[in-house]
């Protein structure tokens, strides 16, 4: 019989694991929020992004970090359901934009509506002084050191998210 090693020593928490679950359980919640009027979460991103301004699918799809593919699959399902349409672009005939149909700004009101329940719900769970100093050290975070992923010969995978 060959003796155990024993695990090294943890010197920190397990930051890898902290923000992937919770990033994973915010993402179910989400996902069932917005299921109750029939959307996803990438519909909602499409929705509030093409709302802002005229974009295309490519642009859209960088924002939503969604490949071309997935992208497609979305837009196909919001022209389906009525709440978006591609259009040829005001500046640049060859490429395609997605506009939100007026039924469609309805719907993203109220996604966005849901969307802030949701993460309301969740910085509840901290006292109000320290929902401020998770933002501001979130926001840090995502904007400047973990603002780009590291350059690697076999990326890391990004969890699954499904919908």
């Amino acid at each position: 019989m060959t003796a155990m090693t024993p695990a090294p020593t943890r010197t920190r928490p397990d930051l890898s694991y902290l923000l992937d679950h919770t990033s994973h359980v915010l993402r179910t919640r989400m996902a069932a929020a917005l299921a109750e009027i029939g959307l996803t979460a990438r519909m909602h991103c499409v929705l509030v992004h093409a709302l802002e301004e005229e974009r295309t699918q490519n642009q859209l799809a960088e924002i939503g970090d969604m490949d071309k593919t997935t992208m497609v699959v979305t837009a196909d399902a919001l022209e389906k359901a009525g709440l978006a349409e591609r259009r040829p672009s005001s500046t640049d005939r060859r490429a395609r934009i997605i506009a939100v149909t007026p039924k469609g700004a309805e719907v993203a009101a109220r996604s966005q509506v849901i969307v802030d329940g949701v993460h309301e719900e969740v910085l509840a769970s901290f006292e109000p002084g320290d929902r401020e100093v998770f933002l501001r050290l979130m926001t840090q975070l995502a904007q400047g050191h973990l603002s780009t992923p590291a350059p690697s010969p076999a990326p890391a995978r990004r969890a699954r998210q499904r919908g």
